[in-house]
């Protein structure tokens, strides 16, 4: 990849990733549920989409999804995907778009859930004919996009992953570029000719919008000029079924999905934080949590996003406190300037998304506890953060700073997969880690115990010893943690500095190493 593309994905030039990275943060539709509602929050115009390989038991999927309360949901059919596609995944992945498609419609409207939702459909769809069948059995959106690319002039060469595009479309390469001849005039014809044909089918069958013709799977028959043995035997019924119901119940998108966010914690954290956002005024605040606090923190940057863009406030802008004990997402999508600190603990997802704000946790100064032995934040903090810091004066759950690109953080221990997929940010851990750490850790670095080295997964890393640069790192995070939090655990490793510098060792990925050492090498020989 090139520097643009490392600094929009917020990794290393020149260092691989794994792509799509598993989604860690999606175990349950109860976790998509979670996710939507923080994307809500995020972004309270947003319609939310959720992509569904069509395959068996598609139907099920998509009922829960609906009441995740998605807007969308997406169908997508084995035979489209990008160039990039594994053989594996062609070849075994997903099942046609008919199949699902009149799966999942025929579900929703049995369980009166197809109102609510917009349902799409896409994989190889390139004529108006395809949109009609797709429209009859549930779809009001399509998605076409290798018709498109051929049309503005792919050879379907398949290599869009290698930056090898023989005709400059899916290219960095400056000189492959300049293969380009595609014209924008030829996508807008190819569409054009394509709403054409689907207008004419729908004449021809009775139809003046979409949304009549929306699941009127009757009026599909299956061809019969075809004489072959497997064929024969085809029973295609079940798709062109359709579902019976009361006129009450919608079998097209009719209604909103009823997503209240007017009594979320953000509201008064908004309401207090005005002085900053309209005038960059320093701001302070206290508040009381609870665990159905959820996503706290999202739309308050949604706010400060939407005046100062991704550049955010000036540091320590916007400083609260909170006490109790926080629900899912606290912190998710923090913008610079914003610093959250909790006296008390929080669930899963902490700090999903962080952007550059600041979280500081600590047990309840009443407790009679020890924070170092004890988890203070659940499973999956960090995932897909690109900035920030935080400061955890106890143990963190599973995966923690699973995908994390950018988020420097100290923890006092972690469980299974920590590091998992990250790309970038610096990891200290004061206690134990679980096995697995560091699985497909293509950036970043983590200082740990040496004691832990074999719960290390190395097939991606490294483990090296500390030099003077990386003592004076790891000691400048210790001092700001016992400052910040009053770690009691970091005060004794401070306490007994020279002792504690020599249990550490830093897990650093090869390939993120070797290009360090590379840029090391130029920028000598350009001084030189």
């Amino acid at each position: 990849m090139d520097d643009w593309i490392g600094r929009v994905r917020h990794s290393t030039p020149g260092v691989g990733l794994i792509s799509p990275p598993p989604h860690h943060d999606i175990y349950s539709i109860e976790d998509l549920a979670q996710l939507i509602y923080d994307l809500k929050n995020a972004n309270r115009t947003a319609r939310i989409n959720v992509k569904l390989v069509s395959q068996a038991g598609v139907g099920t999927v998509a009922a829960g999804v609906a009441k995740a309360m998605a807007d969308v949901i997406l169908i997508s059919g084995a035979d489209g995907g990008t160039g990039a596609s594994p053989l594996s995944s062609i070849r075994h992945a997903g099942l046609p778009w008919e199949l699902g498609l009149s799966e999942a419609h025929q579900t929703l409207v049995k369980n009166n859930l197809r109102s609510r939702v917009v349902l799409q459909t896409d994989g190889q769809l390139r004529t108006g004919r395809d949109l009609a069948i797709a429209t009859l059995l549930g779809a009001e959106e399509w998605g076409i996009a290798t018709g498109a690319l051929i049309a503005e002039g792919c050879i379907m060469m398949r290599k869009c992953h290698l930056n090898t595009c023989p005709v400059g479309i899916a290219t960095q390469d400056p000189e492959l570029r300049k293969l380009f001849t595609g014209d924008p005039d030829h996508v807008v014809n190819y569409f054009k000719f394509i709403v054409q044909d689907l207008r004419e089918i729908m004449a021809s069958l009775g139809f003046r919008t979409i949304d009549e013709m929306v699941g009127q799977s009757q009026v599909l028959q299956a061809s019969t000029h075809l004489k072959h043995w497997k064929w024969d035997k085809l029973d295609l019924s079940p798709i062109f079924h359709k579902v019976e119901v009361p006129s009450h119940v919608g079998i097209y998108k009719q209604i909103d999905q009823e997503v209240s966010l007017d009594e979320v914690l953000d509201r008064k954290l908004i309401e207090k934080a005005t002085p900053a956002l309209e005038q960059a005024i320093q701001v302070q605040g206290h508040f009381d949590i609870k665990n159905t606090d959820r996503s706290v923190g999202a739309m308050l940057s949604n706010e400060i996003s939407k005046i100062y863009g991704s550049v955010g406030l000036p540091e320590d802008s916007i400083q609260i406190t909170f006490s109790g004990s926080a629900g899912q997402t606290f912190g998710g999508f923090l913008t610079r300037g914003v610093n959250f600190e909790l006296e008390g603990e929080a669930n899963d997802y902490f700090g999903k998304g962080l952007s550059g704000g600041r979280l500081i946790v600590y047990p309840s100064r009443n407790a009679k506890f020890r924070a170092e032995e004890n988890i203070l934040i659940g499973n999956v903090a960090f995932y897909g953060a690109t900035a920030g810091e935080a400061f955890i004066n106890g143990k963190g759950g599973e995966r923690f700073c699973v995908r994390n690109s950018g988020v420097k953080a100290v923890i006092e221990g972690i469980g299974d997969h920590g590091c998992e997929y990250m790309t970038g940010g610096l990891l200290v851990n004061l206690g134990e880690i679980g096995r697995n750490f560091g699985a497909g850790m293509s950036g970043g670095i983590a200082y740990i115990l040496e004691e832990y080295q074999a719960e290390v997964n190395r097939e991606m890393v490294d483990l090296d010893p500390l030099d003077e640069q990386d003592f004076e790192k790891l000691y400048n995070y210790l001092k700001r943690h016992v400052a910040f939090t009053r770690s009691a655990l970091g005060q004794a490793y401070l306490e007994n500095w020279e002792h504690t510098k020599t249990r550490f060792i830093k897990v650093m990925p090869r390939d993120y190493k070797a290009v360090l050492a590379k840029k090391s090498a130029q920028q000598e020989r350009t001084f030189a």
